[in-house]
C-alpha cells in the first residue's frame, strides 16, 4: 500500500443497523485519493496516540523517521464502502461493539468536523465481469466489501451470498444488478461452523465461479479448503482473506499475520 496520508473531515454519520455505523468524510485532499477499480479497496486509518505531539503537517514518513515506533499512530484496516469524487465524499462503515476496541467507539462518537486520517488505498479484488456466477461469503467485517462487490456485478449474473451477522436487526439491503440470492445466518454459540456448513450445502450454478470469502480467519480457511479440495474451484478464482481471528484483538491478529508472512518468505 502506498504510504500517502489523506486528511479528511467527518461530514456526517448514520447508524445503518444497531452495530454498523456509516461515516462519510470529505475535504480538499480527497481529490488526490486514487479511484482504483477494486471493490475491496481498503485504507489504514491512523489514530494518533493522545499523549504524543505529532509534527505538522502530519506526515507518516517524518513520523517514522523522527519518532520511536511506540509513538507512531495506531492503525486499523477498513474497507472503503464508497468513493464519490463528484460529491467529494468517502464512506467507511464501522462495526461497533460498545466501548471495546478503538475504531468502533471512535465512529460512534464521531461528529461533523472531526479529523479522519488514512493511508492507502490498497485492494486486489473486483467481481470478474466474465464469470458465469459469483459467490460472496462473509460476516459483518466483510459486509462493506461485499456490498461494494454486489453493486459491481453485471446485470442478470447470478450471485450467491452467505452472510453471518448477530441477529435479524443486523441484516442490510444489498443493491445488486445481478440476480442476488442472499442467505442470512444469525450467530449462535451452538453453531460455530454454520457459515462453512451453509456453503457446503449450496447447490452451485453451472459455469465458472468467482468467489469472495472474507471475514473471521477460521471460517475463511475452512471454506477455502472446501472450495479448492471438494468443489474444484481454481485458486485464481478465489479472493480469500482473514480480517480477524476469534479470541485475538486486532493488534495480536496483525502480529500473527506478519509472522506468517515472514515464515512464508524465510
Amino acid at each position: 500500500m502506498a504510504r500517502r496520508t489523506t486528511t479528511l473531515e467527518v461530514r456526517r454519520t448514520e447508524r445503518l443497523t444497531p452495530h454498523m455505523i456509516r461515516v462519510v468524510a470529505g475535504g480538499e485532499e480527497l481529490s488526490a485519493f486514487p479511484d482504483t477499480p477494486h471493490t475491496d479497496r481498503y485504507v489504514k486509518i491512523l489514530f494518533p496516540r493522545p499523549e504524543v505531539s505529532y509534527p505538522e503537517p502530519f506526515d507518516m514518513d517524518v513520523i517514522r523517521a523522527e519518532l520511536p515506533r511506540e509513538h507512531w499512530p495506531v492503525t486499523r484496516t477498513y474497507t472503503v464502502r464508497a468513493l464519490d469524487h463528484a460529491a467529494g465524499e468517502l464512506t467507511i462503515d464501522f462495526v461497533h461493539h460498545g466501548d471495546s476496541g478503538l475504531a468502533g467507539p471512535w465512529a460512534a462518537a464521531a461528529r461533523p468536523g472531526d479529523v479522519l486520517r488514512l493511508a492507502g488505498p490498497g485492494g486486489a479484488y473486483a467481481p470478474d465481469a466474465t464469470a458465469d456466477w459469483h459467490l460472496v461469503v462473509g460476516d459483518e467485517s466483510a459486509l462493506p466489501a461485499i456490498g461494494a462487490a454486489c453493486e459491481r456485478v453485471p446485470a442478470g449474473v447470478p450471485v450467491l451470498a452467505v452472510l453471518e451477522v448477530a441477529d435479524a436487526a443486523e441484516e442490510q439491503e444489498l443493491a445488486c444488478p445481478g440476480r442476488l440470492r442472499a442467505t442470512w445466518l444469525h450467530r449462535h454459540p451452538g453453531a460455530p461452523n454454520q457459515l462453512a456448513d451453509a456453503v457446503r450445502a449450496l447447490e452451485f450454478p453451472t459455469g465458472r465461479v468467482h468467489a469472495f470469502i472474507h471475514g473471521e480467519a477460521g471460517f475463511v480457511r475452512d471454506i477455502r479448503r472446501h472450495l479448492v479440495n471438494e468443489r474444484g474451484v481454481p485458486r485464481e478464482a478465489l479472493s480469500v482473506s482473514g480480517y480477524w481471528r476469534r479470541g485475538v484483538d486486532e493488534d495480536g491478529w496483525q502480529a500473527e499475520k506478519a509472522a506468517e508472512r515472514a515464515g512464508a518468505t524465510s
